[in-house]
């Protein structure tokens, strides 16, 4: 099952008795462990009958007792294990998984990394129960993906606004979503969300921003580029080389891709390379200031640049001309 169809399952109070929930991406996680905690019991029936654990301080053996005893006054008992990644003995529950108790919903929040698949515990779980693997969203899908989340809070939105938050936060989920919370406090449902409206509320500069730079790399606006540049250089939390060359690392793979692709057809590219026909558009523009000779030299300087923002071979005396230097070996 994926994350919407497990989601529409608990809404619709249609349980399995064992889920673990796991993977990179703790925010879906985050979600489906808060709307089990909301749909399972009533207010009423919480108090006897769900056990929230977290895995540091779990035992086996408590765990097991907790699952096997019976409801009291209510349908179903909930068994929560959140944190489960600190948690180092689920091979302990293996029995459990092969039998799981009908009158229990036991759920397993494995946050950060994946489970390993092969063992028998997880596919004893597969068999019985449900597993869920939280993928982190991949960055060519993210500004689709705040697109989608933003519209689902009934705001529109000026069409710089997901790029510059997709550049600027990164594909860390949660993040982007306790930032997007800020909006809700101040702003009604409907409102067109501007560039002003993310540089008061969330503090990304509406000119200064990773989304921004990266635009003046594509174009090879280096006075622009050297400018921002500059501002990271007195607002670290605006963005630094460490956040930058990953943006332009995926940029500079586009365009080869696209360069190299042997149909050209915008429909068949954007396939190929799964990217909304959007993002597509502006690659394919951008793609005419780089040769793929120079690509191919602007890759092997990010490499470089990348060891040296990580304190290889670079002194602390000349790490804020990094960028700068970087910048003019990518543009010239």
């Amino acid at each position: 099952m994926d994350f919407r169809e497990i989601q529409k399952s608990i809404k619709e109070k249609n349980f399995s008795p064992l889920y673990i929930l796991h993977g990179e991406e703790g925010y879906f996680i985050d979600v489906l462990v808060d709307a089990f905690e909301q749909n399972v019991l009533d207010e009423s029936e919480k108090d006897f009958n769900q056990d929230i654990v977290y895995g540091k301080d779990a035992e086996a053996i408590s765990l097991l007792s907790a699952l096997n005893s019976y409801p009291l006054m209510a349908s179903k008992r909930l068994v929560i294990l959140k944190e489960a990644q600190n948690f180092t003995n689920l091979e302990a529950l293996e029995s459990y998984f092969d039998n799981p108790s009908p009158t229990t919903i036991f759920v397993i929040a494995y946050k950060y990394k994946k489970l390993d698949s092969r063992k028998k515990y997880v596919k004893s779980a597969s068999k019985n129960g449900v597993v869920f693997t939280s993928d982190k969203v991949k960055e060519e899908r993210l500004e689709e993906w705040i697109m989608s989340y933003m519209k689902n809070k009934g705001y529109t939105f000026a069409s710089k606004v997901p790029s510059i938050l997709a550049s600027s936060l990164g594909n860390d989920l949660s993040r982007i979503v306790n930032e997007l919370n800020k909006l809700d406090i101040v702003l009604e449902s409907g409102t067109h969300v501007t560039e002003e409206h993310i540089e008061n509320n969330i503090g990304i500069s509406k000119e200064y921003n990773i989304f921004e730079m990266k635009n003046a790399v594509a174009k090879r606006d280096l006075a622009k580029a050297l400018k921002i540049a500059l501002y990271f250089d007195s607002n670290p939390k605006a963005g630094d080389i460490n956040a930058l060359i990953p943006i332009l690392f995926s940029f500079f793979s586009q365009i080869m891709r696209i360069h190299f692709a042997k149909n050209k057809s915008t429909a068949s590219i954007a396939a190929e390379m799964k990217i909304p026909p959007f993002i597509l558009t502006n690659l394919m523009k951008e793609k005419n200031n780089y040769n793929p000779k120079k690509i191919a030299e602007n890759i092997e300087v990010l490499y470089q640049y990348d060891l040296k923002g990580k304190g290889v071979g670079s002194t602390s005396e000349n790490r804020e001309f990094l960028m700068r230097e970087m910048l003019l070996q990518i543009i010239l």
